[in-house]
C-alpha cells in the first residue's frame, strides 16, 4: 500500500488501555458493561487470540512503538525504576510514529507515555497534549489546570472503601492502595479529562484541513491499580446505559463469581509465583476481599469504556467515522485475584499476556472475529500498511491488514512470504513471549503458546507445561508428566525456533539446555 494518494489515506485513532484483561470485554460475557468495545466489535474485527510480547508496561509500549520484540529494542523492564536496564529507547530505532510523520501524517498524543525516562511522545513524531505524569501518582500540568478550573482540590480526594496490600487490607499505614471509592464527579476523573481532550482534538481535526490525514493516540491510565472509581452517576446524555448507576455500585462483590484459577495451590510451580503473594502483599487476602477488588476493577473498566464510547460518538458527530480506522488494545493484562495474584510479574499466565484487540475501519470486515494468534506490536506494521507507508526491515511485526480484508473468507491461510516471522510462508500457529524481571529482581523467562499448549522456560527454576484445552485455568503443571513427553519436546523445539528466528541473545545458552532436556 506504499505511495498511496495522501488525499485518500485514512485517519487512525488508537486507544490504548493500561493493564486491561482480555475477558472483561469478551463476547457473550455480560458481567462487565463495555459499550465502547462492543461498538468496535460490532463494526469491525475482534482478535480473540491477541497477546502482548511481554507483560510489563515500558517494554510492551516500546514494542508497540518499534514493532520489535523486547529483546530487540532493549527496554526489558520499566524505565522509571532505579533498576531499569535501559531507561530510554534508542533513538536510532525506526518507529511507526516517525515513519508516519515523515510521510505526511499529523500525529497527536494524550495520556500515559512510560516509554523512556527522559523522553516524551514529542521525541517520536507526536504533538503531545498532556495528561501524563512521571508514573502513576502525580498530576501533570494540564490535568492540574483542568481540576483548578472545575474547583476541585489539587490534592488527593478523601477516599472511601479503601483496600490496601498487607496483613490488614483496611490499614493504609504500610500497604499499597489497591482499590477505593472517590466522592467526586465523573467529570473530575483523569479518564474523563483524557477523553475530553481527545474529543477536543477530534473537533480540531474535523474543522481543519481534510487533506492532511491524522494519527491520534489516547492512552488511558487504567484499569491499572489503584482501582479508584467515582461515587457519582455518569451523565445519561453521554453514556449509552438506561438509568445509569454510580460507578462505585455497579458490580456487587457478593455476585462476583470466583474464577477457577483462584484454587491455585502452586504445587509443582516455580517458587517465585508463591513468593509473589507475599511480595505484592496479598498473601492474606481472602475471597471476600478479592471480590471487592474485582468489583472495583470492573467498575474502572466500565468507566474507561464509557469514555471510549464518548470518543467514538465524537467521531460520528464530527463526520470522521467513515474516514477513520479505530483501534482499541491494551499493553497487557492484570491478575486481579486470578491465581490469587495482584498486578503482574514473572508469571506467564494468560491473565496478563492475553489482551483485548478490536479494529474497525470503513473498508474492513464487520461483526467479525479472528482466531489466529497475533501480537500487540503487530499494530506497528498494520498502521503503516493502512497508511500506505513502507514497513521498515527492522520491524518484527506483521501487518494485520489481511485479517481485516472483507474479501478473505479464511484468514488462517494468509501468505506472509516477506518472512518477518521466519522462513514460513504462512501465519505462525504459536505465540512467543518473554519476561526479564521487575523490581523483585531479574528473572529470565521465555514462553511459547499454541491453541492447546503453553510451555514456559524458567531458567532458575522448574519449567511449565499446560494443556489449555483440558486446563484453561493453567492450574496443573505437566512438565514432568510422562504422558506429555512428546508435547513437551515439540513445544521446546517450537521455542528454539522462535529464539533463533528473533535473534534472541539467550539462544546460544538456552537452546542447548532445551535440546538436552528434550
Amino acid at each position: 500500500m506504499a505511495d498511496a494518494d495522501a488525499n485518500s489515506r485514512p485517519n487512525i485513532l488508537l486507544v490504548l488501555t493500561d493493564q486491561e484483561r482480555y475477558d472483561v470485554s469478551a463476547p457473550g460475557d455480560p458481567q462487565v458493561e463495555t459499550p465502547g468495545s462492543d461498538w468496535l466489535s460490532d463494526r469491525g474485527v475482534r482478535f480473540e487470540q491477541a497477546f502482548t510480547p511481554i507483560s510489563i508496561c515500558s517494554s510492551a509500549r516500546a514494542s508497540l512503538l518499534t514493532g520489535r520484540f523486547p529483546h530487540r529494542h532493549g527496554m526489558l523492564n520499566n524505565c522509571h525504576e532505579p533498576d531499569a536496564l535501559q531507561p530510554n529507547l534508542p533513538t536510532d530505532l525506526p518507529t511507526f510514529s516517525e515513519e508516519l510523520a515523515n510521510n505526511g501524517y499529523n500525529l497527536s498524543y494524550i495520556g500515559k507515555w512510560h516509554v523512556g525516562r527522559d523522553q516524551t511522545p514529542e521525541d517520536f513524531g507526536f504533538s503531545y497534549l498532556g495528561g501524563s505524569d512521571k508514573h502513576h501518582d502525580d498530576l501533570d500540568a494540564a490535568f492540574r489546570e483542568y481540576r483548578k478550573e472545575r474547583g476541585v482540590p489539587l490534592g488527593e480526594p478523601y477516599l472511601e472503601d479503601q483496600i490496601y496490600t498487607g496483613e490488614d487490607p483496611r490499614d493504609a499505614s504500610e500497604g499499597t492502595l489497591v482499590a477505593a471509592t472517590a466522592p467526586i464527579d465523573v467529570e473530575d476523573t483523569r479518564a474523563w479529562f483524557i477523553a475530553q481532550r481527545t474529543i477536543e482534538r477530534i473537533k480540531e481535526y474535523a474543522n481543519g484541513s481534510r487533506y492532511t490525514p491524522f494519527f491520534h493516540r489516547t492512552d488511558f491510565y487504567g484499569p491499572h491499580h489503584p482501582y479508584v472509581v467515582p461515587d457519582a452517576k455518569p451523565d445519561p446524555d453521554t453514556v449509552p446505559r438506561p438509568d445509569p448507576k454510580p460507578y462505585s455500585s455497579m458490580y456487587k462483590p457478593e455476585k462476583i463469581n470466583r474464577p477457577p484459577s483462584y484454587d491455585e495451590t502452586y504445587e509443582g510451580k516455580p517458587n517465585v509465583q508463591k513468593n509473589y503473594l507475599a511480595y505484592r502483599g496479598v498473601a492474606d487476602f481472602d475471597w471476600e476481599t478479592w471480590a471487592e477488588v474485582i468489583a472495583k476493577y470492573r467498575e474502572f473498566v466500565t468507566l474507561i469504556n464509557d469514555q471510549l464510547w464518548r470518543i467514538l460518538e465524537a467521531l460520528e458527530e464530527h463526520g470522521l467515522d467513515n474516514e477513520t480506522v479505530v483501534v482499541h488494545a491494551a499493553d497487557h493484562g492484570d491478575f486481579v485475584g486470578h491465581h490469587r495474584q495482584f498486578n503482574k510479574g514473572p508469571i506467564m499466565y494468560d491473565d496478563t499476556y492475553r489482551i483485548p484487540l478490536q479494529i474497525s475501519g470503513p473498508d474492513f470486515k464487520k461483526k467479525s472475529s479472528c482466531e489466529s494468534p497475533v501480537y500487540l506490536h503487530d499494530l506497528a506494521a498494520t498502521f503503516l500498511e493502512i497508511c500506505g507507508v513502507d514497513i521498515p526491515d527492522t520491524f518484527d511485526s506483521q501487518s494485520l491488514v489481511p485479517f481485516l480484508d472483507p474479501e478473505r473468507e479464511d484468514p488462517t491461510e494468509i501468505d506472509i512470504t516477506n518472512g518477518r516471522y521466519g522462513k514460513s510462508g504462512y501465519w505462525p500457529r504459536s505465540i512467543f513471549g518473554q519476561y526479564h524481571g521487575d523490581e523483585f529482581g531479574l528473572y529470565s523467562q521465555r514462553m511459547v503458546r499454541t491453541d492447546q499448549y503453553k510451555y514456559v522456560y524458567n531458567g532458575p527454576d522448574i519449567d511449565e507445561l499446560y494443556d489449555l484445552e483440558a486446563d484453561p485455568a493453567e492450574l496443573q503443571n505437566l512438565i514432568d508428566d510422562p504422558e506429555y513427553d512428546a508435547e513437551r519436546r515439540k513445544m521446546r523445539q517450537r521455542l528454539i525456533k522462535w529464539m533463533d528466528r528473533t535473534e534472541d541473545p539467550n539462544r546460544m545458552w538456552v537452546t542447548g539446555a532445551l535440546e538436552d532436556a528434550s
